[in-house]
């Protein structure tokens, strides 16, 4: 197989991946990603056992297990460009021979599970509930750089989404589906949804401080009345389809979870945001077990 130069593939002295500053022995198969570096440690609290602990720049990994059940936690800080880092240097951790710099014949598929927080797009989807997104609706630009093709039933929700989005943002996108497996084990009991990822946090998301954004609160608020089939556009964020696309293309499982903080048209924000980002990470790793 080709070898991958050095300028593609970077290694730092000690042989770790050159972003994440971890080495293949030093990850579990199955990943929860976290935005917030200090989120890590919220979650490798509950691990029986923690055999690794590294950091660099914002990327801090713990991995370790709960029971027999090997897992890390990584965080990725905010936005798709750091996710085309993460997956990318997760996937070169187990499907590249770091040695011969060249892809291995066996792929090794990951189960990636981000917890995160959200923006609710709906009245009736609460502050402090749970989304597990179905679909990642990519409003950023991450897959225009790769040769990336809709499945179905991504091209029909793709069909669907043209029509209603033309009139309400003539905006470029892109759609992927997440894990149906991880879907119905992991995201049981949540809300399920389609999510909207952002490229930004104040304008892409019609929010308004000095500066006039494009697409108002308003017009943002109406994608919440899109369903494709039972399945509405529940939410606001800024890594799922990100996730979701490179993760597919790559052959990896992932689903994003999200606890609501903001109801964007109730004008509502969580009282207690850290009480309820710690119940859905104990909600996630009660389902892992």
């Amino acid at each position: 197989m080709q070898r991958i130069s050095n300028a593609e593939l970077i290694l730092n002295a000690d042989g770790s991946i050159y972003h994440l500053n971890l080495r293949p022995e030093d990850i579990a198969s199955t990943i929860i990603t976290v935005g917030n570096p200090g989120r890590v440690a919220r979650v490798s609290q509950y691990f029986d056992e923690v055999r690794v602990k590294k950091e660099k720049r914002e990327f801090v990994c713990h991995t370790g297990r709960i029971g027999q059940r090997e897992l890390s936690v990584l965080s990725t800080g905010i936005g798709p460009d750091n996710i085309d880092i993460v997956i990318n240097e997760l996937d070169a951790l187990v499907n590249i021979d770091f040695e011969t710099r060249a892809p291995k014949a066996e792929h090794t598929a990951l189960n990636i599970i981000r917890i995160g927080t959200s923006g609710s797009l709906r009245a009736d989807l609460p502050v402090d509930s749970f989304v597990a997104s179905a679909y990642g609706i990519g409003l950023d630009n991450m897959l225009s750089f790769y040769q990336y093709q809709q499945n179905l039933p991504e091209a029909e929700l793709e069909d669907e989404l043209r029509a209603f989005l033309k009139e309400k943002m003539d905006l470029p996108f892109y759609v992927c589906a997440g894990s149906k497996t991880l879907l119905e084990t992991v995201g049981q009991g949540m809300h399920p949804g389609i999510t909207l990822t952002a490229a930004g946090f104040y304008g892409p998301q019609g929010r308004q401080l000095r500066l006039q954004p494009r697409f108002n609160t308003e017009r943002m608020e109406q994608l919440g009345h899109f369903y494709f089939g039972q399945t509405p556009i529940t939410n606001f964020e800024m890594e799922t389809a990100a996730i979701y696309g490179l993760c597919r293309m790559l052959g990896h499982q992932a689903l994003s979870t999200n606890v609501i903080l903001a109801n964007r048209p109730a004008g509502q924000f969580s009282p207690d945001p850290k009480k309820s980002v710690g119940k859905l990470i104990k909600f996630v790793l009660q389902q892992l077990e």
